[in-house]
C-alpha cells in the first residue's frame, strides 16, 4: 500500500496559495482516479482507492503546515507502512515555477511541513517536489508562500496537475522514470506540426523542382533546323 500525502493548510482562505499546491495535486489525483469521497480521519481528510498494481490512501493533513507530521503518522502507524511507501507532495521554493523533481529522503531544507514529517517518520519518505519561486530574499518567504498564485501563474500550474494526475499510477508502481516524463507531456509537449494536413483520399502535392531553372513552356513551337548553305541565306537576306 502506498500512502500519498498533500501538504497544505485548510481552509478557503488559502486553498489557492502557494504552499497548497501539495494538496491541489492530491485533490486532482482523487477527482480524476475515481477515488472514494474525502472524510475526515487522521487528524486530515482520507481518501482511498487504487492506482496502478495497488491500493492507495491519500490524505490531506488538517493540523496545518507546521504540524503535518501528527496527521501522516498516525495514519502511517494505522496502516502499518513504511516511510519508503509514503509519498508527499510539497511546494519548492528552491524550483522555479513550473519545474517539478522527486526525491526520497534528505533533509527539510526549512519547509515546516517536511521538519514536522522527520519528527514523526523521519526523513526516508519519497518526495514531489513541485517548483513556485522563490521572492528573492529568505524574509518574504513567508508572505510569499501564504499568496494566492498570480493569474500568469495558472496555465503552467493546471499543466502540472494534470500531469501529476496522468503520471499517478505510475509514481504508485514505483516507477519515478514514467511518471516525470508524465508530467514533462504536460509542461513541454511536443511541437505540432507546421505542414498543411492534407484532405482524407487527396493526392499528395507534387514535389517542388530540385533545381531554380524554370520548366520550359509545353505550347512553344520547337525551332526547325536550317539547312540552308551560307550562299543561300545571303541570296535569301537581300531578297
Amino acid at each position: 500500500m502506498r500512502l500519498f500525502v498533500g501538504l497544505g493548510n485548510p481552509g478557503a482562505q488559502y486553498a489557492r496559495n502557494r504552499h497548497n499546491i501539495g494538496w491541489m495535486a492530491v485533490e486532482r489525483i482523487a477527482a480524476d482516479h475515481g477515488f472514494s469521497p474525502f472524510r475526515s480521519r487522521f487528524q486530515g481528510r482520507f481518501s482511498e482507492g487504487r492506482l496502478g498494481g495497488g491500493k492507495v490512501a491519500l490524505l490531506l493533513p488538517t493540523t496545518f503546515m507546521n504540524r503535518s507530521g501528527q496527521s501522516v503518522g498516525e495514519a502511517a502507524r494505522f496502516f502499518k507502512v513504511d516511510p519508503a511507501d509514503i509519498v508527499v507532495f510539497h511546494d519548492e521554493i528552491d524550483l522555479a515555477p513550473g519545474k517539478l523533481k522527486c526525491k526520497t529522503g534528505g533533509g527539510h531544507a526549512g519547509h515546516n511541513g517536511l521538519r514536522s514529517l522527520h519528527s514523526h517518520v523521519g526523513p526516508d519518505y519519497a518526495r514531489v517536489r513541485m517548483g513556485v519561486g522563490h521572492p528573492g530574499h529568505k524574509d518574504r518567504v513567508p508572505g510569499y508562500v501564504l499568496h494566492d498564485f498570480a493569474r500568469a501563474d495558472e496555465e503552467w500550474l493546471d499543466d502540472m496537475l494534470r500531469g501529476i494526475s496522468d503520471g499517478a499510477s505510475n509514481l504508485a508502481d514505483g516507477d519515478t522514470g514514467r511518471f516525470l516524463n508524465a508530467v514533462a507531456q504536460r509542461l513541454t509537449p511536443p511541437r505540432p506540426s507546421t505542414g498543411t494536413r492534407r484532405a482524407e483520399g487527396q493526392d499528395p502535392a507534387p514535389a517542388a523542382p530540385t533545381t531554380d531553372e524554370a520548366p520550359a513552356s509545353d505550347d512553344a513551337a520547337e525551332e526547325p533546323e536550317d539547312t540552308r548553305s551560307p550562299l543561300e541565306r545571303l541570296v535569301d537576306r537581300f531578297r
